[in-house]
């Protein structure tokens, strides 16, 4: 489909016909010249023209964006909701699934977190993988390797420990606090510590790193829910709302 640019809406607008129509190849350059400066008078009389063209431009790159998602969703659907390296929460045999990239010194993250915890809890039939992908920092990248490293060593169970805990961390994320915190949580410590470097937990973050680069996901949060792609934070009656909007 050709995209039209918005120079092209605003002389529609103006002549009241579809972008389409126009031919300014044909025109000569007179011919170029007078319609510019009519489209030029008729906008200052009429400025509200430009801001519809300006609202419908800005609508249509929106639809062509979510149509270029979801074809990234179909494409990498195995890798988005099935890859064996990622926690699952929420209800395993849910309706719908929801995805979520987090790097664990995004403060949107912490922010998200709320919202998708509560979101969880009132529905009750959502499944909810956790994607490792720490961009920001190098203490991103030690949490995240912290915590795939807890779920290899210790199970699921304990991975949601240390998820929850590392997502209420305000401060620094350093290996001495990394250490008190399996403690706090009674987990071996020293095996999740050797772990942390280990090709094993490497290959989780790496397979998060390529999807994440496939799918053009660039910051956290982002949240793919059943078909649709989600880039940012949302409150939480907007991600209800998409959870049913994919039940139809």
């Amino acid at each position: 489909m050709k995209h039209l640019s918005l120079a092209a809406l605003t002389m529609a607008a103006v002549l009241g016909t579809p972008a389409a129509a126009l031919d300014l190849s044909a025109m000569s350059a007179a011919d170029k010249a007078a319609f510019g400066e009519a489209v030029k008078a008729y906008l200052m009389e009429n400025p509200e023209v430009l801001v519809e063209a300006i609202n419908k431009l800005e609508e249509r790159q929106q639809a062509a964006q979510a149509d270029n998602d979801k074809v990234l969703v179909q494409t990498n659907a195995d890798d988005i909701f099935h890859f064996a390296g990622d926690w699952v929460g929420g209800n395993p045999e849910g309706d719908v699934t929801m995805v979520e990239f987090i790097d664990y010194k995004c403060t949107y993250c912490k922010k998200a977190y709320e919202v998708v915890d509560e979101v969880l809890k009132k529905d009750g039939k959502i499944r909810f993988v956790v994607k490792e992908f720490p961009i920001l920092s190098d203490q991103s990248v030690l949490a995240a390797r912290f915590a795939v490293a807890t779920r290899q060593v210790a199970g699921d169970a304990a991975y949601e420990k240390v998820h929850d805990a590392l997502m209420a961390v305000r401060g620094d994320i350093t290996l001495d606090s990394l250490q008190r915190l399996a403690e706090e949580q009674k987990i071996d410590a020293k095996a999740v510590l050797a772990q942390m470097n280990s090709e094993e937990v490497t290959s989780v973050l790496r397979a998060n790193a390529q999807l994440a680069e496939r799918m053009a996901i660039a910051g956290t949060p982002a949240f793919v829910v059943g078909g649709q792609l989600l880039r940012g934070y949302a409150p939480a009656e907007v991600m209800a709302q998409i959870v049913a909007d994919e039940r139809g």
